[in-house]
């Protein structure tokens, strides 16, 4: 049997419904499941709550966790290590230290070290992959690969490879410093002179938008190179490497961004190169992650009717549920929170995010919940277990003096 088919492991060990029971009891809440079945809405006292139609774990990462804990189950004897964060959501990744797992953080240029890892190592590869260099490194040393990398994350995957196959430039909207825009990058690689470039949003669009267009004022060569100095391929040349272009994008970016996106660069192009050299050498296909364009389809639906106060839970270096929140902000009064400890109990304050960038600072309130009956709107981050969100729910109604039994937590 080839050493391959022996050490790298995609579907898991048949351990799920073994597993999903305990998987149930740690990550679920009843309190949640009751207003799902409620139809989303629910009254508690004077509080009338509201849950987004779609929230909280996607497949990907109910996916990737049920992988972890197979894998634990799979190799008690072994020591199992995982690259960077399974998810990112602080409790999630808590358990997995829990578990016995260790993380193998990246060094500050993203870079990893996997020199103290052996043939007997067991090694995770999270929801968002790895890039192609640390792959092809972690399969050199021998040890077993576990790989959790989303399903989605893959499709995108395929197409960037597939513009490097075909001489095209990948540009990718996303976070050039995070894991999965960088090992999505990485895949041009698999193509002698693969070239990507990573644009963060509209506005760093711009400057691509109005290089490739030629419009008036725009960034001389040298300019446009320092720019995007780290994120680009290494040799990319602006006035080359934009003459064929694809548009891919990191799956938990905002759908609509993306979008608008791919259509800019389109525009650019047919503006300076004419709509027959635009049909023929730009490409853009669906890479939008199903579980993200319906994440926040769903909050979209809900701010046609916006509740008073919005609650959104997941981890702050959660891409998705950064731009959910961002979402919330432009209709309500709107609150990002990592889980329920951030609701104090005992001042009835709330410490929450301010902005959208991961390392933006928290911001403590203290009035911050109506004195009348008001309406509560809770989303949370596709790396958010149910349990966080019905901890955080349940701290609101402490502070609003509102109790709710264990009994009356359940689905009717």
């Amino acid at each position: 049997m080839p050493l391959m088919e022996q050490t790298y492991f995609r579907k898991g060990f048949g351990l799920k419904k073994e597993l999903r029971p305990l998987i149930d009891a740690e990550y679920q809440s009843a309190l949640v499941e009751r207003i799902r079945s409620r139809g989303y809405t629910d009254a508690f006292g004077d509080v009338t709550v509201r849950l987004a139609q779609e929230f909280g774990f996607c497949y990907g990462v109910d996916r990737a966790v049920d992988y972890a804990y197979e894998t634990v189950h799979k190799f008690p004897e072994k020591q199992i290590h995982l690259v960077g964060e399974i998810i990112h959501n602080p409790h999630v990744n808590q358990r997995m230290t829990e578990m016995g797992i260790l993380f193998i953080y990246p060094d500050d240029d993203g870079s990893f070290d996997f020199s103290h890892l052996t043939p007997d190592d067991v090694v995770i590869l999270p929801a968002f992959g790895v890039t192609l260099h640390d792959f092809e490194d972690l399969k050199k040393i021998g040890c077993i690969l576990v790989d959790t990398t989303c399903g989605s994350v893959l499709h995108v995957w395929k197409r960037v490879e597939n513009y490097a196959k075909d001489g095209f430039t990948a540009i990718i909207h996303g976070k050039y410093t995070h894991e999965e825009s960088r090992a999505t990058a990485s895949q041009v690689n698999k193509h002698e002179g693969g070239k990507y470039i990573i644009v963060r949003n509209m506005e760093e669009g711009e400057l691509l938008f109005d290089y490739i267009a030629k419009r008036p004022g725009h960034m001389s060569r040298e300019a446009f190179m320092a720019h995007f100095k780290d994120k680009a391929s290494d040799g990319f040349d602006p006035e080359v490497d934009l003459e064929y272009v694809g548009v891919a994008n990191q799956t938990t970016m905002l759908a609509n961004e993306s979008l608008a996106i791919g259509w800019k660069v389109h525009e650019a192009m047919v503006e300076h190169f004419g709509e027959e050299h635009a049909a023929a050498h730009f490409r853009s296909f669906g890479t939008i992650c199903s579980a993200t364009q319906e994440r926040q389809d769903a909050v979209t639906a809900m701010m046609q009717e916006p509740p008073d106060i919005m609650l959104v839970i997941g981890g702050y270096n959660s891409s998705n549920t950064n731009h959910l929140a961002h979402l919330c902000q432009q209709h309500t009064k709107t609150f990002h929170v990592e889980d329920a400890t951030c609701i104090d109990l005992d001042e009835g304050s709330i410490r929450h995010k301010v902005g959208l960038d991961p390392t933006a600072p928290e911001a403590t309130e203290t009035d911050w919940i109506p004195d009348g009956p008001f309406s509560l709107g809770i989303t949370a981050g596709a790396s958010t277990p149910n349990n966080k969100i019905g901890e955080a729910l349940l701290r609101v109604l402490s502070i609003r003096g509102i109790d709710v039994e264990p009994e009356e937590s359940q689905p009717a």
